[in-house]
């Protein structure tokens, strides 16, 4: 995730942020819309729909949107999504996973498949490289939610495992189970977060050369481009000199 974070920032400050904005609304409404379909369009009944609202809360989506894909779960018409997980390998042997929901399975494997290999990578079997990762809960503050001993202690004391703090915010982590619990309480504590969400966190990074590093960027972000694709992970790494290159490219 360490390389997958840096990419985010990459992508900041070169200003594409604005441009991939809908379509960032549009998978956060989409997960909604899974949600509430799959477990009911009541938030105090559903976690996953609870946690999918805050999430879309805390990166700005529109209430109206929020409200639209709930309703739209209890349309006859609904689309009938499918989760999917793709695995593969990206440049430098790193690992890449990649979370789908999709109403077209076909499409979407043709798609992420055609990705990996015109970017320098290979897709493999489910589980070909998940063992790699560990399965948690990731909570998201940004810097104005408290300093870092406040965010801890408030963090500890909702039951999470970790605090990472920086310039740019703060991340928690905890037991995917846990969610939920750590989640509702933090809010209680310090107000709604940036975002909400189950991740894969690799247990050990690759560095790669600026080469393989661009090319693994490349594959990243073309997959995020796609409608179909949810979330992207990896286990890449680079240094320094190298991000710096790879930013003022």
């Amino acid at each position: 995730m360490a390389g997958h974070s840096k990419f985010k920032n990459i992508q900041h400050r070169k200003g594409r942020q604005d441009a991939v904005r809908a379509k960032h609304f549009s998978k956060l409404s989409k997960e909604i819309t899974v949600a509430a379909k799959v477990g009911g369009p009541d938030p105090d009944g559903n976690p996953r729909l609870r946690l999918a609202i805050q999430n879309a809360r805390g990166q700005s989506v529109p209430k109206d949107n929020i409200e639209r894909a709930i309703s739209k779960s209890q349309m006859g018409d609904a689309s009938d999504y499918e989760e999917i997980r793709y695995e593969g390998y990206g440049p430098g042997g790193t690992a890449v996973i990649v979370e789908v929901l999709t109403d077209n399975r076909n499409r979407s494997a043709s798609n992420v498949r055609s990705t990996f290999s015109k970017n320098g990578g290979t897709l493999g079997e489910t589980g070909s490289v998940s063992f790699m990762f560990d399965r948690i809960g990731e909570i998201v503050y940004k810097p104005e939610a408290g300093d870092a001993d406040t965010v801890l202690e408030q963090a500890v004391e909702a039951g999470a495992e970790d605090v990472q703090s920086d310039e740019d915010g703060h991340t928690i982590t905890c037991a995917f189970e846990d969610l939920g619990d750590v989640s509702k309480a933090l809010e209680a504590a310090l107000g709604e977060a940036e975002s909400v969400k189950m991740i894969w966190r690799a247990q050990n990074d690759i560095e790669v050369d600026e080469e393989k590093a661009a090319t693994l960027m490349k594959l990243i972000e073309t997959l995020e481009d796609d409608d179909d694709v949810q979330n992207v992970y990896t286990n890449f790494e680079v240094s320094d000199e190298v991000m710096a290159k790879l930013t003022a490219a």
